[in-house]
């Protein structure tokens, strides 16, 4: 990591700098690896540090003694205001072709709202195995769909499923991945493509012989969801390279309170019915609700709305550091990623850059 760090711009003036770049970016890191939630947190980890660790991270021995002085909160504040978003996300070291689909979608940092400007919107791309791969600052939610091809281009794509909510139910994005990207698409519709809804909707499902029942007990709730496949090619429906299209019923229950949920979503593909079975398009469609697991992660462990950095690139990056705490627990086999960060803090000088390699 310290060696991709490393090629980052540097986006400080020459004059007066202490501190290399990389050193206080692995600083940061390593402190959110270890519970830190802001810069004020991230300076008192690395005032904390001991020598040996401090060297580990690449700040340089000063003075007759030697001694390696850390970068303040003061530093760590201006270079994640100031360091390039879209640089650091590519640290996050995720390979979307490795995986069988990528969701996306957007998330607010609400805290980061302010009298004169809405609060920043991270439009993301998550593996299914719930690994960020990269994410995004648009406008507001509604950039999110000129954002879609931004956020992926970078990325060979070839063979894999990319899902997405409602909103990026649209003509361009499907031509795009199938015919630019040598992608797949599972999208979802719904009521703001109403034509497209309609159509879905009136299609011939009770005729379906192509089911699929799944039944799951967890977080306090049981779940019922049965999905149904139908091959639309020569029915008349116009969105470019569909070939299938899916029907997905949710029915769960509150274990505590017995309340019972019910919800039916609808969803199209261009793969053929050969390649998606409606277990495989169960199971592809499980990993967009997986995305919505990280951002609530970030919300509830590493408390992302409440925090109130605004300055600059700040929201964003600090949101990386998070995607990269979540990415690199989940990597050593930590399924919660609250114990993970327990586990880490209790050896918050060491653990944090076994964990991201640093020698």
């Amino acid at each position: 990591m310290g060696v991709r760090l490393a090629v980052l711009p540097d986006p400080r003036g020459r004059r007066g700098r202490r501190h290399g770049l990389a050193s206080v970016l692995l600083a940061a890191a390593c402190a959110v690896l270890a519970g830190a939630r802001s810069y004020v947190a991230i300076g008192q980890w690395a005032r904390h540090a001991p020598q040996d660790t401090l060297a580990r991270l690449g700040f340089r021995a000063r003075g007759p003694l030697g001694m390696r002085v850390p970068a303040s909160p003061s530093t760590v504040r201006r270079v994640l205001a100031l360091v390039c978003p879209g640089g650091l996300a590519d640290l996050l070291g995720h390979d979307p072709a490795a995986t069988e689909s990528v969701a996306v979608d957007g998330k607010s940092a609400r805290g980061s709202r302010t009298d004169t400007a809405p609060a920043a919107h991270l439009l993301s791309a998550v593996t299914a195995a719930g690994r960020t791969v990269s994410q995004l600052r648009i406008p507001d939610k509604t950039n999110e769909i000129t954002g879609f091809t931004a956020l992926l281009a970078p990325f060979d794509l070839t063979g894999t499923v990319v899902t997405a909510d409602a909103l990026h139910t649209q003509r361009e994005h499907a031509k795009w991945l199938v015919e630019v990207k040598n992608a797949h698409y599972l999208l979802v519709v719904k009521g703001n493509q109403p034509k497209l809804h309609a159509a879905v909707k009136a299609l011939p499902w009770k005729e379906v012989t192509a089911r699929r029942y799944d039944r799951e007990t967890g977080h306090g709730r049981r779940e019922t969801r049965s999905v149904r496949a139908l091959t639309i090619t020569g029915l008349g429906l116009d969105f470019p390279h569909v070939t299938q299209a899916a029907k997905i019923h949710r029915h769960r229950t509150d274990v505590k309170t017995g309340r019972i949920t019910r919800e039916t979503v609808y969803a199209i593909t261009d793969l053929p019915a050969r390649s998606a079975s409606p277990q495989t398009i169960g199971r592809i469609t499980r990993s967009q609700w997986g995305i919505e697991a990280v951002h609530h992660m970030r919300d509830t462990t590493f408390g992302e709305d409440a925090s109130t950095i605004r300055t600059g690139h700040g929201p964003e990056n600090m949101a990386t550091l998070r995607n990269l705490a979540i990415n690199t627990l989940r990597d050593t086999g930590h399924r919660s990623i609250a114990a993970g960060l327990r586990e880490t803090s209790y050896t918050p000088f060491t653990r944090p850059l076994d964990l991201l390699g640093l020698a």
